[in-house]
């Protein structure tokens, strides 16, 4: 199943890149939501390669998901891999410029079952397209407002 995305952020390119390549926050804000988050490679610098290892509780189960770097291109967006025992996926995000002080976001999560229990509820994701799609558009929503207001409070230069 695949599911995408766009939303336009009034900041700068390169904000907006810096702000979806901050690694360490989005560990810090998986954890105050309750998943636990460790970095298993060894790399010193951001950059392909990187990988994680998450836990978290979701529908009442304990999850766990492997997710890799897969592509990091400033400027222009990301790949990241993610594998767990029910799902693997992918999520990509790109950016494009449309101006000096606006960016547009494009993401999209493709999501693929390794089991039948997976099967059955990607199944009734689909059967809840508009649902999933609306919640989807709003997480995106949110983030980009995050990032906005993030960029408001920059000192000017």
């Amino acid at each position: 199943m695949k599911i995408s995305g766009r939303t336009d952020i009034g900041a700068p390119i390169a904000f907006v890149f810096a702000a979806f390549s901050d690694f360490e926050g989005w560990e810090r804000s998986a954890m105050r939501r309750g998943a636990e988050v460790n970095r298993t490679d060894k790399l010193r610098a951001a950059g392909p390669g990187m990988t994680w290892q998450a836990r978290f509780a979701w529908r009442g189960k304990e999850r766990q998901l492997q997710l890799r770097l897969k592509r990091l291109e400033p400027g222009q967006g990301m790949t990241l891999d993610f594998d767990g025992p029910s799902v693997e996926g992918v999520l990509n995000i790109d950016l494009v410029q449309l101006s000096a002080r606006r960016t547009r976001v494009l993401m999209q999560v493709e999501l693929k079952p390794r089991t039948l229990a997976a099967r059955l509820f990607i199944q009734s994701m689909r059967l809840a397209r508009k649902r999933v799609q609306r919640r989807f558009d709003g997480r995106i929503a949110e983030i980009a407002n995050d990032i906005e207001k993030r960029f408001a409070g920059q000192p000017s230069l």
